[in-house]
């Protein structure tokens, strides 16, 4: 495919360094000569899209380089091309640049007008074609090199059809569009172009000034010929599939200042249809997303506006829950839908209390608005007792839907993944198995009465949440069909249950399991062990098994986890430390997996990585000041210190692989191939030569013609296996991480199928390069 590669990158740094030696060469530059030119860049998408910005950024790195004291750059990324970019243009003059360029055609009028201002500062112009005293352009005949790059396609195509991706089809794309067609007919007229798109949303943050940073996890969504996706700052976008064009979108304005314990996240929005409307009326069709700062809105899929009739002009609050604090509780999945209701949970902020917000689950009427039901996974806390009456036995929250949950419209019900209650490593305030909290259940959805209940961890010590969403699938089991709930944890355990029961179809063991010695903390004695499929994720680190990608590195790790308590799987929080395997990041996570019904086969993507978990005494809590995550748990008589164990060289202190993709049998409850998911060679540097096997998150799809395919890990890639061997069939890089469970789908008019995956990279992962790209694949 024709993108911009490291010639035009050093074409750019030599258009720079003219311009500045023309400015340094000034008198008032020479008269001036102690402080720095300054210099300012303004870019349209994000630096690490691997394309034209980065190439930008890479010339602004080489100019530095190149200069040094002489000049000092800025930049600004994400600017959207209109009255944004005027605004940020001012700015950066207001800011003393005296040398200004704008990377691309359609910044062309808002440099126009600013450099008219300003005559005494210079402008560079990307692709454009207005000149005046202090505005050039540079990259004017960018379009010769695609017409190049076309005849080297045309020549060497063994196929004869080519690939072009375009961000945005405004002039300079379409040009150059052209320009590589036509260099490719010129030496091959049977040439013809296959294009897919690429749309960015304008929405990242990844400040230096240490505020949240976004992520990219939308899974988008068609309905009725129209692609509905979800940004991290919740704005809904409307997209034509098949060309990536915007059609609308709806910016809710979410308070951004807030501490969103996930960062600036959302997973993707429901779409339900009202019956009783025809399609000539307003809001037929409901987009409804929940958002970071707790509302729940209803839009018209027609055109974006928000349905009048839902609530308060076409928005509901969430915030009326007991304990509510603004932020700690937050919504990052999409809603479930089911008959004429629209239900949710939330996401709330792990360690910081005992009495976090409560975690409950409700229903709302998708036409008005009005609450139906409500259900909450733990008791409430009880009222707070006058002075001088003694401590309650039972103080908690959270045990929140925070995930994506199932529905199962026959059989009226809904099924809710639960997480953990808080707080997440000390249950001296919780007493017992704290159900329904880090279970799976099935509730009634005309009502939201417990229809059937599963734990998956009793009294949960570890934050091993019930991440990943229930699956829905019918397997054949001892002869018969059985319609099953499939449902992952954090553990790396894998319960199968009957879907009408909540009985285990594979047997599930209570097996005794290590106590705690924490004062005032009693730890459930058993925890329920499937017999099949076997764990997927190990389940014990012993001290031989440490690893390192250097001796010294292996050493390291190995002085820390040889004093921490560590009897595997289980074994509680302690205030000498102790090692939790697997960590917080799973096992399993929110990712989940995908069923191929035609095989009966399982694809699950799970993490292996070890944490350390200490607990501290109240009264040694501000003095502490190792390095890791900081938890309070203000309430109880401890606070905590996490912290994924890494060597010196940054990578974990598990043996590789880090992460797998695994196919499981789902008739016989056996494991049928597990490959290494990705690489993590450049994770936080270079590692060359380092095992295969990444850290991921973004969950995999299968697809009838028997191919898998899943992103998700740190080396920004996407593949394709075949779903009966685990071959490896096709790679494509990405901008970013694809830390988002792509989607596919097939229009009807054109007969094309194409594979759509979000590439945003993680907010929590800081070697990770953050973008805000939607990809679209054609698929051949």
């Amino acid at each position: 495919m024709f993108h911009m590669h490291r010639r035009a990158m050093i074409r750019l740094a030599a258009t720079a360094a003219l311009a500045i030696t023309a400015q340094l060469a000034a008198p008032a530059a020479v008269a001036a000569a102690p402080e720095p030119l300054k210099i300012g860049f303004i870019y349209v998408g994000p630096v690490g899209d691997a394309g034209w910005t980065f190439a930008h950024d890479s010339a602004r790195k080489a100019i530095e380089a190149k200069y040094g004291d002489k000049i000092k750059t800025s930049f600004v990324e994400n600017v959207a091309e209109g009255p944004d970019a005027e605004r940020v243009i001012r700015d950066l003059v207001a800011q003393g640049n005296k040398l200004i360029f704008a990377t691309s055609f359609g910044y062309g009028d808002a440099m126009e007008k600013v450099a008219r201002d300003f005559p005494d500062v210079y402008f560079e112009h990307a692709t454009g074609y207005k000149t005046s005293p202090n505005l050039r352009v540079y990259e004017g005949r960018f379009y010769e090199d695609a017409y190049l790059a076309g005849i080297v396609a045309g020549k060497t195509t063994k196929t004869d059809t080519l690939g072009f991706v375009g961000a945005f089809p405004i002039p300079e794309v379409m040009r150059n569009l052209n320009a590589y067609l036509l260099g490719a007919q010129s030496v091959n007229p049977d040439a013809k172009l296959k294009v897919v798109w690429v749309f960015h949303t304008g929405d990242v943050q990844n400040s230096p000034d240490g505020s949240k940073r976004s992520g990219f996890e939308t899974t988008p969504i068609l309905v009725d010929g129209m692609l509905y996706i979800t940004t991290a700052f919740n704005r809904v976008i409307a997209l034509d599939p098949a060309t990536g064009r915007q059609k609308w979108s709806y910016d809710p304005k979410i308070e951004r200042t807030l501490d969103y314990g996930d960062g600036f996240v959302n997973r993707g929005a429901t779409a339900w249809r009202d019956a009783s409307r025809s399609a000539a009326q307003a809001c037929r069709t409901r987009i409804f997303e929940a958002t970071q700062d707790a509302r729940l809105i209803a839009l018209d899929a027609a055109n974006g506006k928000p349905c009048a009739d839902f609530g308060k002009g076409g928005e509901i609050s969430l915030r009326d829950v007991s304990g509510y604090r603004a932020g700690w509780y937050h919504m990052t999945s999409p809603p479930a839908a089911v008959d004429d209701l629209v239900i949710v949970g939330s996401a709330i902020n792990d360690n910081h209390r005992v009495d976090m917000p409560a975690g409950v689950v409700r229903a709302f009427d998708a036409r008005s608005g009005a609450l139906r039901w409500s259900w909450d996974p733990i008791p409430p806390n009880a009222a707070h007792s006058d002075a001088g009456e003694s401590a309650p036995k039972w103080a908690s929250g959270a045990a929140n839907a925070w995930s994506i949950m199932a529905v199962d419209q026959q059989r009226d019900l809904v099924f809710v993944p639960t997480g953990s209650a808080s707080p997440d490593y000390y249950g001296g305030s919780r007493p017992g198995d704290n159900k329904w909290a880090n279970s799976v259940v099935a509730l009634h959805a005309k009502t939201g009465k417990l229809a059937w209940g599963f734990q998956l961890v009793h009294h949960d010590l570890w934050d091993y949440d019930t991440a990943s969403p229930p699956l829905l699938a019918t397997l054949l089991h001892d002869g018969k069909q059985v319609p099953v709930v499939i449902q992952g944890n954090k553990t790396g355990l894998l319960f199968v249950l009957n879907r009408d029961t909540g009985e285990p179809v594979f047997p599930v063991e209570e097996r005794a399991v290590p106590q705690s010695d924490v004062p005032g903390e009693a730890a459930s004695p058993t925890q329920p062990f499937p017999v099949a499929p076997p764990p997927l994720a190990p389940q014990q680190l012993a001290l031989n098994e440490i690893w390192g990608p250097t001796p010294e590195d292996r050493d390291a790790c190995q002085q820390v986890i040889q004093k921490l308590r560590n009897e595997g799987i289980y074994t509680p929080p302690s205030i000498q430390g102790t090692l939790t395997v697997p960590g917080n990041l799973g096992g399993m996570t929110w990712s989940g997996y995908a069923f191929d019904p035609q095989h009966g086969l399982l694809f699950v993507n799970t993490n292996n990585l070890v944490a350390r978990v200490r607990l501290i005494p109240r009264d040694k809590v501000r003095g502490d000041n190792e390095d890791g995550d900081y938890g309070p748990q203000t309430g109880s008589s401890y606070g905590m210190l996490r912290q994924f164990l890494q060597s010196p060289s940054d990578l974990p202190c598990s043996a590789p692989p880090w992460g797998t993709l695994t196919a499981l049998d789902m008739t016989a409850g056996k494991i049928r191939w597990q490959i290494p998911l990705g690489s993590m060679e450049d994770f936080g540097g270079p590692h060359k030569g380092i095992p295969a096997g990444s850290i991921n998150l973004g969950g995999p799809i299968a697809t009838a013609g028997g191919l898998v395919f899943i992103a998700g890990s740190t080396d920004s890639k996407i593949r394709a296996f075949d779903a009966e061997t685990g071959k490896t069939l096709w790679t494509a890089q990405l901008p970013a991480s694809g830390n988002a469970t792509p989607m596919t789908y097939r229009l009807g008019s054109t007969g094309k199928q194409y594979l759509v995956i979000a590439a945003g990279g993680h907010p929590k992962i800081t070697e990770e390069t953050l973008s805000d790209a939607l990809i679209a694949f054609a698929l051949p």
